[in-house]
C-alpha cells in the first residue's frame, strides 16, 4: 500500500514565503512613499489655512495686523473670538506643539504694531519618513519648498 501524501512540501511552502517577501519588497518602499506624498500635501494645505487665518485675522484686527500662530486658534469648542483665541484655525494646527500630518507648523507675525509681515514654516517631524520637504508661505500667500527638508526661506521655489 502506498502512504498518500496531505498537505504541502516543505519546498513549495518556502517558495510561496519567498514569493510573499518578494512582493512585500516591492510594496512596503511604495506605500511609504505615497505617505510621504499625502503628509507633504496635507502640510501645503495647512499653511493655505493658515495664509488665509493670517490675512482674516489682520482685517479683524487691524490694530494689531498679523499674529502668531497660537492666536490664530482657540480651545475647543471655540465660543467667543478674540484677539488672542481668534478661533480661524482648529486647536491640533495652533497648538504649542502643532504637529499635524508628520509636519510641525510655526507661525511668527513681524514688525508693528500693527505687524505687517508674517512667516509660516512646515517641517518635517521625522526628515525622510514623515515628509522630504520643507514648506513655508509670507503675507505674499506663495507657498514654497525646500527639497532638503531642514528649513525654507522666501528665496526658495515656488510650488
Amino acid at each position: 500500500m502506498r502512504n498518500k501524501q496531505k498537505g504541502f512540501s516543505l519546498i513549495e511552502l518556502l517558495i510561496v514565503v519567498a514569493i510573499i517577501l518578494i512582493i512585500a519588497a516591492i510594496a512596503i518602499p511604495n506605500l511609504l512613499r505615497s505617505r510621504m506624498a499625502a503628509n507633504e500635501a496635507s502640510a501645503v494645505g495647512s499653511l493655505r489655512t493658515i495664509n488665509t487665518a493670517e490675512v482674516t485675522y489682520s482685517t479683524t484686527y487691524p490694530s494689531i495686523g498679523f499674529a502668531a500662530l497660537a492666536s490664530l486658534g482657540g480651545a475647543a469648542p471655540c465660543t467667543s473670538a478674540t484677539s488672542a483665541a481668534a478661533c480661524l484655525i482648529d486647536d491640533v494646527l495652533s497648538s504649542a506643539a502643532a504637529i499635524k500630518s508628520g509636519y510641525s507648523f510655526t507661525a511668527t507675525a513681524a514688525g508693528g504694531p500693527p505687524a505687517v509681515t508674517y512667516t509660516s514654516l512646515a517641517v518635517p517631524s521625522a526628515l525622510g519618513q514623515s515628509g522630504q520637504r520643507a514648506f513655508c508661505s509670507d503675507q505674499s500667500g506663495v507657498i514654497r519648498y525646500n527639497a532638503l527638508g531642514t528649513g525654507c526661506a522666501n528665496s526658495d521655489p515656488a510650488l
